[in-house]
């Protein structure tokens, strides 16, 4: 069972609105499971671009009380119901986006200006908090993370986060690219289906959800 989950965008709402709101989401399908075909031992939270940060933030959550604490989030999943986490192309160290030149660096600045309420985001105390680099640990679920060679965000967020788990000891299965591979992959390059390199996304994403809560026909 797939289920796409939506939230609250800003300026309407500030962070951590949507935190908050994927966790009522989250209780809401493991109120409803049978009613959803949903077996609440075989979670995975799977996210692209700021629903990846969104996904790694719930997940270091629900394996990390410290966290939660500082947020006073009381997780809806335990740590034994998530398998895994699959991440395209996130955001996981926000400090790497300001500073940014050109249209690209305004759009960033006013999209988190947007979402954290703080105009002034270089001392934005949610610019820590979001930055989920910083607060995971060795229970952090198995992780699949990919991102595109073109992607600038690969470099600064995914590498990094991909080797901050494994320092940790968490089972981490990385799909990055040459950085002379062609066609060059840009952000969100997975749903790119015409080409190889998202075909092999696709596949290696498949192979570790299977790896993780089994087939379709399990």
């Amino acid at each position: 069972t797939v289920v796409g989950l939506n939230y609250t965008y800003g300026p309407e709402a500030t962070y951590p609105t949507a935190v908050f709101e994927l966790n009522q989401a989250h209780q809401f399908l493991l109120d409803n499971a049978e009613k959803f075909h949903i077996d609440p031992s075989k979670i995975v939270l799977a996210g692209d671009s700021a629903g990846a940060q969104l996904s790694s933030q719930l997940a270091a959550l629900i394996t990390n009380p410290d966290y939660a604490k500082e947020m006073d989030f009381t997780p809806a999943l335990s740590p034994e119901q998530l398998q895994g986490v699959v991440l395209n192309c996130g955001v996981y160290q926000l400090t790497s986006l300001i500073g940014a030149k050109g249209i690209l660096g305004w759009g960033d600045d006013v999209s988190l200006w947007a979402y954290t309420g703080d105009r002034d985001i270089t001392t934005s105390p949610a610019m820590a908090q979001m930055s989920t680099i910083n607060h995971v640990t060795s229970n952090f679920p198995a992780t699949y993370i990919s991102g595109g060679n073109a992607d600038p965000l690969t470099a600064e967020n995914s590498k990094p986060f991909a080797a901050k788990l494994q320092s940790l000891g968490v089972n981490v299965t990385e799909l990055f690219w040459p950085a002379d591979y062609t066609p060059p992959l840009p952000h969100e390059y997975q749903f790119k289906l015409n080409l190889d390199a998202a075909q092999t996304a696709l596949n290696e994403t498949l192979s570790f959800l299977n790896e993780r809560i089994g087939s379709s026909t399990d």
